[in-house]
């Protein structure tokens, strides 16, 4: 054992001693390589150019062949011969002496002679893990073309995924066996199938796709429209498939004009001279609108299918559905004209979208060209225009000077009077009113749900309808000043009804003085007075087109949802509020809490900081804490208040007014790590002691406050009883002070005699 032991030593310092004399024996080879080498003037002629034979040693000592001697891979030559000019392999480094190359001379690079030197350089030559992340920069070294160059700011090369692809990637996968960048159409699909699997699929089974496979030199692949390294993503306004473009990535093959389009005899002709003047052009080139529909929104991307195809996005089937992604309400609109459940349960009954909007050309719709307004003036235009209507007269007359200023300038009146009939002279006779769901479903949904909408249905002649608070003919946005919508005059809308005396006053008993009140309330007189539009409207209480009573669970003003309602506006206090000892989330409880209308009211709210308000808070806490309000009027501070000192300290002083908290809180303003800097808001000097008295404490409450209780009994007893004890000791004492008075008188006047 031992023996085994030393020769296995001995063999070990054998091998050491052969590494180290063999690095040795390199190293002096270098070194007398290096002591002209290292020289960076020292060059020489080649091919009427001057070529630098210098090498950087200490970029040498750095790199994977420090091991290796210089005459490992410069051979052939007289080392003693200066200059080297002998031998044909000094100057040219065979590398598969040591590396397999075979591969690396099958690919592009090796069959055009490009020296392994080109990549890994010559003296400086790294570990292959040191060129990953380095390999686009390398390529871009030789390969500097405009179009390869552009690459680096491709979707590929800047991926905000982390999954951005290098020059291998497409091109082979691997660095020794690059392949030519002339790929076949089978070997494009592979490539970009690798990542694009589903997009490739779809392209394979389209017109396209089908039109490549049989060979036919006009048919688009990739790269026609990605392009080949300057692949940018559809988002970026300067790529082939952004949006905006791609009818022009189309026409390029598709315009009149082209070779795909003399070569193909199809029944739409003029396509993208006919797309231009469309409504759907209008909306993206001169609107800039990206909803806007463009060929690949109806022919798809990469599954381009011809018509005749029942799985074709534009098959006469499939059309409806085509056209719904973008005009979501499209049954809706039809509504008046055919029922909708047609469009999927039998699309043979009913025409298709492109019977009446033409396929490129869809123009706006072709009833506005046969209905004008113009027709529609030629009667409504005379000012004596009228009908009968419940026994009264109503005039018909339309100011289309009014109308041209409205909110719907740009709409012809047979897009909202849709029931005309041909058949009927004059054509709109008996046409009913104007149903606004057609553009305006969300608001009128809501209307419908609304206490408004409810009556209405009901035929109450005091519900109001949509014309009622936004006009007929003279309707004008929301945000226009002479709107009677725009905030300013919402509460003047709303007092055509709510008004005391007015139809909707008569009808509810509980609220009076509405529209008065509200005038008068800090929010009325920011918005009335100070001109702050920001200011809370009846809308923004109420709902603009559901409006619901209070008792109803849904409603915005029900005591459950009221505090939600004021965050609108107010939503830093309803932060405060939500950790309160008020709120439900932290106070579980039957007892009904209090919400922002059951201190600050609903139509009368003041302002905080006014006298009245603070003079009127105990009697808002005092709805719910009766027993600790009457305490607080035996308090210094109540005695004070109800004297009319409004300065003196009222609850929300001491308790908070919206953060409210138990005084075992941390939190709370109360809490004894806080009761000194809450007192010093109006005790400047207040320190812990003076913080120690009790501030609700009452004699009243014998569990509370025992001592108190039996003190101010005990003394009140002692006091009775002092009393009592010495009143009939006087009345018992005086008797016999009358009559020692009398004897004492009696004495005196014996005396005197």
């Amino acid at each position: 054992m031992k023996n085994q032991l030393n020769i296995t030593v001995r063999l070990i310092l054998f091998i050491s001693a052969a590494l180290v004399y063999s690095t040795s024996i390199v190293t002096a080879q270098n070194e007398d390589c290096l002591a002209c080498h290292s020289d960076n003037s020292l060059t020489y002629e080649k091919n009427g150019k001057e070529v630098s034979l210098f090498v950087n040693e200490e970029k040498y000592s750095n790199s994977i062949h420090t091991d290796i001697a210089c005459t490992d891979c410069h051979e052939d030559y007289d080392a003693e011969e200066l200059p080297h000019k002998e031998g044909e392999n000094i100057y040219k480094v065979d590398c598969s002496s040591c590396h397999d190359v075979g591969a690396f001379g099958k690919s592009v690079h090796g069959q055009k002679k490009v020296d392994c030197s080109n990549c890994h350089s010559k003296h400086e030559i790294k570990e292959a893990s040191e060129f990953k992340g380095n390999e686009k920069q390398l390529c871009l070294s030789c390969h500097k073309t405009s179009n390869v160059k552009a690459f680096e700011k491709s979707i590929h090369a800047v991926n905000a995924s982390d999954k951005s692809l290098s020059c291998l990637d497409c091109h082979n996968g691997t660095a020794h066996e690059v392949t030519s960048a002339k790929f076949s159409e089978e070997q494009l699909h592979s490539v970009c199938s690798s990542c694009h699997q589903g997009a490739v699929d779809n392209f394979e089974k389209s017109l396209h796709g089908e039109a490549l496979t049989k060979g036919r030199f006009l048919a688009p692949n990739c790269l026609t429209c990605h392009g080949s390294h300057k692949i940018l993503s559809s988002k970026n306004e300067k790529s082939n498939t952004y949006k905006m473009n791609i009818p022009s990535l189309c026409g390029d093959c598709h315009k009149d004009g082209t070779r795909v389009s003399e070569l193909r005899n199809i029944s739409q002709r003029h396509i993208l001279a006919d797309y231009a003047f469309s409504i759907h052009a209008d909306g993206i080139f001169k609107r800039g609108l990206l909803g806007s529909a463009v060929c690949t929104d109806c022919h798809f991307s990469h599954n381009i299918l011809p018509h005749e195809n029942p799985k074709s996005s534009i098959n006469r089937k499939n059309i409806a559905s085509t056209c719904t992604q973008c005009h979501v309400q499209i049954e809706k609109v039809h509504a008046k004209v055919i029922k909708g459940e047609l469009w999927e349960k039998q699309p043979h009954v009913i025409p298709a979208c492109v019977d009446c909007h033409q396929p490129h050309k869809v123009r706006r719709v072709v009833y506005e060209e046969k209905y004008t307004d113009k027709l529609c003036m030629s009667c409504h235009g005379n000012k004596n225009l009228t009908k009968e209507a419940d026994g009264k007269s109503v005039s018909l007359y339309v100011d289309y000077e009014k109308l041209g200023k409205s909110v719907h300038f740009e709409s012809s009146c047979i897009k909202c009077h849709t029931n005309v009939n041909v058949k009927n002279n004059p054509i709109c006779i008996s046409s009913g009113k104007v149903d606004c769901s057609m553009c305006h479903a969300e608001q009128v949904a809501k209307f419908a749900g609304s206490r408004h909408g409810t009556l209405h249905a009901e035929g109450s002649e005091n519900a109001p309808y949509c014309t009622d608070c936004h006009g007929k003919h003279d309707m004008y946005s929301k945000n226009s000043v002479d709107s009677p919508t725009s905030r300013r005059h919402i509460p003047d809308l709303c007092a055509q009804c709510h008004r005391s005396g007015e139809k909707a006053s008569v009808l509810r008993h509980d609220q009076r003085d509405i529209v008065a009140n509200y005038a008068m309330s800090i929010h009325g007189k920011g918005l009335l007075s100070s001109g702050l539009t920001v200011t809370a409207t009846c809308i923004d209480c109420h709902e603009t087109h559901h409006e619901l009573p209070a008792t109803d669970s849904n409603s915005t003003v029900n005591h459950n949802n009221i505090s939600e309602t004021c965050s609108k506006c107010h939503y830093g206090i309803y932060e405060k509020f939500q950790y309160s000892i008020h709120s439900p989330e932290v106070n579980v409880t039957k007892k009904l809490l209090p919400v922002c209308s059951d201190c600050h009211q609903s139509h009368t709210i003041k302002r905080v900081d006014q006298d009245n308000f603070r003079q009127h808070i105990y009697e808002q806490c005092g709805n719910c804490h009766l027993d600790v309000t009457d305490t607080y009027f035996e308090t210094f501070h109540g005695k004070v208040s109800k004297l009319g000192a409004v300065q003196s300290a009222k609850c929300y002083d001491c308790h908070g007014a919206h953060e409210i908290l138990p005084s075992y809180d941390p939190g709370s303003k109360l809490h004894r790590n806080n009761i000194v800097e809450t007192c010093k808001t109006c005790h400047p000097n207040s320190n812990r002691m003076f913080v120690g008295y009790l501030t609700h404490a009452t004699h009243h409450d014998r569990e509370k406050y025992p001592f108190l209780f039996y003190t101010f009994w005990g003394m009140t007893i002692l006091l009775v009883s002092t009393f009592t004890f010495f009143g009939l000791h006087t009345l018992l004492w005086l008797p016999r002070a009358l009559a020692e008075r009398k004897r004492h008188k009696k004495n005196s006047d014996e005396q005197n005699k």
